[in-house]
């Protein structure tokens, strides 16, 4: 069934991690040992007690939990119930052993306060995908349910400074920071996560997504080993170049904090990294 778990240990916490038994992509990694490594050591890097974070398409809670372990208030958004229900039993796992605190809201994030259709997906669980209302199920994704679930703005629920912003919502990142526009303008020094996938994009162009993000002053590249912060073009650049339907790019911005946080050994690498990547 599509909502039975097992547990999982959580190396390093000796936390019982909940996943969903039947994920092919999450819940293996997790089991592996970990799960988006190069997002996951910058999200680290920029935590401190008593911060808040903000974790949209949180899915059963990778970061949630860890941010929870790190002393930090995170509101975690997550739309697809039974995944949610995972989600928070996770989050009070974490809470009885570490110091921070998680609000889950069911809801997934978006530019006006509704409801709207959800595309679930057959086995990597974390390609669940809002529809927009004139379009289809993506062909992409063949054939598989959809429900109706609620979308809420962040503005409604979350108040500023927020220290980290995690935005993975395959496809609908625009609609997100559309809806989190007060929380940004109370977040001087933020640091951000977020999926840039163009094929999936809904709401506005990755032009438009690129251009807002550098309005908003973030330096930005990608989340990677050693990251560079890199122009809009050149990301627009090696993004088309990969596949066009698999070829996302995990984006990794920072504004008011530090952009290299491993060192000068990481700088270092980001450098050549860059002159390589030219």
């Amino acid at each position: 069934m599509e909502n039975a778990t097992r547990k999982v240990k959580l190396q390093g916490s000796g936390l019982e991690f909940e996943v969903l038994a039947a994920d092919t992509i999450i819940g293996p990694s997790i089991e592996r040992g970990s799960w988006e490594e190069h997002e996951t050591r910058l999200f680290l890097a920029h935590l401190l007690p008593g911060a808040r974070v903000v974790d949209l398409g949180a899915n059963v809670g990778w970061f949630t939990v860890h941010a929870i372990l790190r002393g930090c208030e995170v509101h975690a958004f997550e739309p697809v119930p039974w995944i949610a229900d995972v989600l928070e039993r996770n989050a009070r796992a974490a809470e009885r052993l570490g110091s921070g605190r998680a609000i889950v809201h069911r809801a997934a994030a978006g530019s006006a306060r509704g409801t709207a259709r959800i595309a679930l997906a057959s086995a990597n669980f974390g390609d669940n995908r809002l529809l927009d209302a004139a379009a289809g199920r993506p062909a992409d994704m063949g054939a598989g349910r959809e429900l109706e679930i609620a979308v809420e703005r962040v503005d409604d629920h979350v108040r500023g400074p927020v220290r980290v912003l995690k935005i993975d919502t395959q496809g609908s990142e625009w609609h997100a920071l559309q809806g989190a526009r007060a929380l940004l303008d109370a977040s001087p020094a933020v640091a951000l996560l977020l999926e840039f996938w163009p094929y999936a994009l809904r709401g506005g162009t990755p032009e438009q997504l690129l251009a807002f993000l550098h309005e908003q002053g973030f330096k930005i590249g990608k989340a990677t080993a050693a990251p560079y912060p890199m122009g809009a073009e050149r990301i627009l650049r090696q993004a088309r170049a990969r596949d066009p339907v698999k070829g996302g790019l995990d984006l990794y911005g920072t504004r008011g904090l530090p952009f290299h946080v491993g060192g000068a050994l990481d700088y270092a690498r980001s450098q050549w990294r860059s002159w390589r990547e030219a």
